[in-house]
């Protein structure tokens, strides 16, 4: 293994103690808000010397996505105006966006973060990064081009969308990386595939990322385009954006820079840590932050921490893939559901494809839930009835809910440039 340039590999009692002392900043940080500093102030904490260990953490309160909207524009803001030198802010689907601010070092911390993503992925200066994520006010593309740029990786800038540039320039510009959610990698492949491009593309690896995905999908992709390897990003626009972790060539699980985050599992219920290995929602306190240090952030993301050390070798702490979120949960006759449960049952159905859709309805009083399944791309429709069947008891036998299922043909569902809809609740309609 080279020597690494960017990734961080300390000892356990090392980052420990720059956790503790990050931990401590950031505390001196936040109480220069005014909401920050009563929350913390009737927690019984006044300064960032009233933190002794980390265990100290879970005496601090959360802090939740309603507090950067009720804050808009500029939501818990600890340095002044002046030193704001940048904003991203995430979808805002729901309600106000979103808004974080950035000082200098902010932006250097998410270049930093970004290019240790690169060099996890196996990159070099001779790699060649097309970038097909956002630009603009969505931080992922000024994000991964900063990343690029620090790394000295040559960035290709194409943004979303826009197939006929993106396929032209894969070819013309020997992309070797691709950088996209997984939704656009699936989209590209196929258009990949039903131009006869392969044997153009110099293409080796995608990171991709922003939604969760099946296993399926990702092995669909996979292969259509050759790949090497792919590579899946974590981050969010309130921890600067993409790159707080990634999987290493191993795949056993994702990497996450322990020196800039703590992250705690939570059950998002009680919002009582959970043990080690057990699933719950990603709780995550920044440790450089300056602009918006964010306290104990609830992520609603479903994830696990792993305590074992990862066969790669490295001393990086790890966090499982990204399984859905807590807030995506569809209660269904009385059963939680997370889409990610749906997902791990068509894998098992090689006659299947990765993409599915979900609608819920109401009548009389009654839930229904209807699935359409997309038919893997080398399967025929002569079986479709007996497959429907099989899935739905399957989803019966493991999710305990009587799903209707059909199978739709091969690409027949909606592609996207960005993260996929899979759900659609029509109950309250």
């Amino acid at each position: 293994m080279n020597k690494a340039r960017f990734l961080p590999d300390l000892p356990p009692e090392t980052l420990a103690s720059i956790q503790l002392d990050g931990l401590r900043w950031s505390v001196n940080q936040a109480i220069r808000n005014p909401v920050y500093a009563a929350r913390l102030a009737a927690a019984g904490i006044t300064c960032g010397d009233d933190i002794h260990t980390l265990s100290d953490l879970r005496r601090l309160p959360f802090t939740t996505v309603e507090d950067l909207r009720d804050g808009y524009p500029l939501p818990l803001l600890c340095v002044p105006p002046e030193e704001i030198v940048r904003i991203h802010a995430s979808s805002g689907t729901t309600g106000k966006r979103k808004v974080l601010a950035y000082t200098k070092r902010d932006v250097d911390t998410f270049s930093l973060q970004m290019a240790r993503c690169l060099e996890l992925a196996g990159l070099t200066p001779e790699d060649r990064v097309q970038i097909a994520v956002g630009y603009g006010v969505w931080s992922a593309g000024a994000g991964f081009q900063a990343g690029i740029e620090r790394f000295g990786a040559m960035a290709i800038p194409v943004g979303p969308g826009n197939l006929d540039m993106q396929l032209q320039l894969l070819c013309d510009m020997q992309a070797t990386c691709l950088c996209c959610t997984a939704s656009m990698a699936l989209l590209m492949a196929e258009e990949v595939e039903r131009h006869n491009l392969r044997g153009k593309l110099a293409l080796r690896k995608v990171i991709f990322g922003s939604e969760p995905h099946s296993l399926k999908m990702r092995e669909t992709f996979t292969r259509k385009l050759g790949l090497e390897k792919t590579f899946d990003i974590a981050g969010m626009t309130e921890m600067y954006g993409p790159g707080t972790g990634l999987n290493c060539e191993v795949g056993e699980g994702i990497h996450y820079w322990g020196d800039l985050f703590i992250h705690e599992v939570i059950d998002p219920y009680t919002g009582e840590n959970v043990p080690d290995g057990e699933v719950g929602e990603l709780v995550v306190t920044s440790l450089r932050k300056e602009a918006i240090p964010l306290i104990r952030y609830r992520t609603h993301d479903l994830t696990r921490l792993i305590p074992e050390p990862c066969s790669c070798g490295r001393a990086i702490p790890r966090h499982g893939y990204i399984r859905g979120r807590s807030d995506d949960m569809i209660i269904y006759r009385g059963v939680n559901i997370y889409p990610g449960q749906l997902a791990d049952v068509l894998h098992d159905f090689p006659e299947a494809g990765g993409e599915y859709q979900v609608e819920l309805t109401r009548k009389a009083g009654m839930d229904y839930m209807f699935m359409k399944v997309e038919r893997a791309a080398d399967a025929t429709a002569g079986d479709d009835v007996n497959l429907a069947r099989r899935i739905s008891m399957e989803l019966h036998n493991r999710i305990m809910a009587r799903i209707e299922v059909e199978i739709a043909d091969y690409g027949s569902l909606p592609r996207a440039f960005g993260k996929s809809k899979r759900v659609t609740d029509k109950r309250f309609d």
